[in-house]
């Protein structure tokens, strides 16, 4: 095997661990919570960390094709993971400090509005608005 499946695998095997610890630390928000429901980011956190994990086997498996040189695959593979890393640490992060804040990104695009709002205290909910066009989107995650 070349360096960047080994990069690969080693960085599944990390966010398959994160996510089992971010579990634990999921499992005692909930029983310490009154509504028993974890933090927006201790639960994103919790399954990033298994999502990045298969996503980081797919990308070492994809690049056992590579035509590409040992670098350049290097180069590949450290990419997503790297952004991966950084996701993850960014919501263990926001999951310690305990922030429930929204994130609003604006921009004006030929006049006309154009804002994204991602609920994260509700950790599934998108609003886009078009200039007069409301886009409205609920990732709704089912919930006994």
């Amino acid at each position: 095997m070349n360096s960047s499946i080994n990069i690969a695998l080693l960085a599944s095997g990390i966010f398959l661990m994160t996510g089992m610890l971010t579990g634990v630390w999921k499992y005692a928000k909930i029983m310490s919570s009154p509504e028993h429901r974890a933090p927006a980011y201790v639960n994103l956190a919790h399954m990033a960390s298994f999502f990045y994990a298969f996503a980081s086997l797919i990308i070492a498996k994809l690049i056992e094709f590579s035509p590409f040189s040992g670098g350049v695959q290097t180069l590949i593979v450290s990419v997503p993971i790297t952004f991966f890393v950084l996701t993850v640490a960014g919501y263990i992060r926001e999951g310690v400090f305990e922030s429930n804040r929204e994130y609003v990104c604006r921009k004006d695009i030929r006049n006309d509005d154009f804002y994204v709002l991602v609920d994260r205290r509700r950790d599934r909910r998108i609003r886009a608005h078009f200039g007069r066009v409301h886009l409205y989107a609920d990732f709704g995650i089912w919930e006994p």
